[in-house]
């Protein structure tokens, strides 16, 4: 498994990235039951976590969420559940047709490294060539330091037609989609675009896990050209999770030295 991260400490540094790995994987998205609904129709999406695009299925708990939000066009409008509601989003689809978009944060959460050898693995795992010495180099204890982590989710939904496009919402980091795998004028190729803080991320790498018709899964890599967009070649049928992940120094009031912003987003190609 692979897991993109933008390294700064101090002033900011860009990282190139690399590497796979299932035991640092911890990918959280939505996965819609559909991803073609008709208007008004059922529409319904499970929270997920885990790793190579397989993992267990989270309920909607209010006190873990910044924002949940379907947004149409110029329209927005929040997601409501009852307390551990499985699957986290089950309502109508809009009346209209067009591309819906899923948003979704999450409030910050804490792991621990209870190893110095652990990071260090993932820090080389990750090719993230200056973490071991930014981390010595800012005085960080070597055992049972803190990373805290905040999730950017969003997924691409067809209501009718799905024709549409993505937008920028806002969060501190996300994925955008510049095409729209749905529209009847899509060449094949996805075009997103990676931002943080709003500003494109150049060079940044983006994991790519393709969940073929018959349920396998294959993960590879790109990275963004200097407006922060990525190319990707996209097979119908197939379903689609990026990944790209921003970490920088923790600077809150919590027992960490690490923070990661995890974005996400997942579409499915029409067959």
């Amino acid at each position: 498994m692979r897991l993109s991260r933008f390294l700064f400490i101090a002033t900011a540094f860009g990282v190139p990235l690399a590497g796979t790995s299932s035991v640092f994987a911890h990918e959280s998205w939505l996965e819609p039951l559909a991803y073609q609904v008709e208007t008004q129709g059922d529409l319904t999406a499970d929270l997920k976590n885990g790793e190579e695009f397989v993992g267990s299925t989270l309920g909607y708990f209010p006190n873990n969420i910044v924002r949940f939000d379907m947004i149409m066009g110029e329209t927005a409008a929040p997601v409501e559940a009852r307390p551990g509601n499985i699957p986290a989003l089950e309502t109508a689809a809009p009346a209209v047709d067009g591309l819906l978009v899923l948003v979704y944060q999450s409030t910050p959460s804490s792991l621990k490294y209870a190893e110095w050898e652990k990071f260090l693995a993932f820090a080389e795992h990750k090719d993230f060539k200056i973490a071991e010495a930014a981390h010595l180099a800012a005085g960080w204890p070597q055992q049972g330091f803190g990373e805290v982590y905040s999730r950017y989710i969003k997924s691409l939904v067809a209501v009718g037609n799905g024709e549409g496009t993505d937008m920028i919402t806002g969060m501190e980091t996300e994925l955008v989609a510049l095409t729209n795998p749905y529209s009847a004028a899509f060449d094949g190729t996805m075009q997103v675009q990676v931002l943080y803080k709003a500003q494109p991320r150049a060079d940044a790498q983006v994991e790519i896990f393709r969940r073929t018709p018959e349920g396998e899964v294959d993960i590879t890599l790109t990275r963004t050209n200097a407006e922060g967009v990525a190319s990707i070649p996209v097979s119908p049928g197939s379903e689609y999770l990026l990944d790209a992940v921003v970490l920088r120094p923790y600077s809150g009031d919590r027992d960490a030295v690490w923070e990661t912003l995890w974005a996400a987003l997942t579409f499915k190609v029409p067959e």
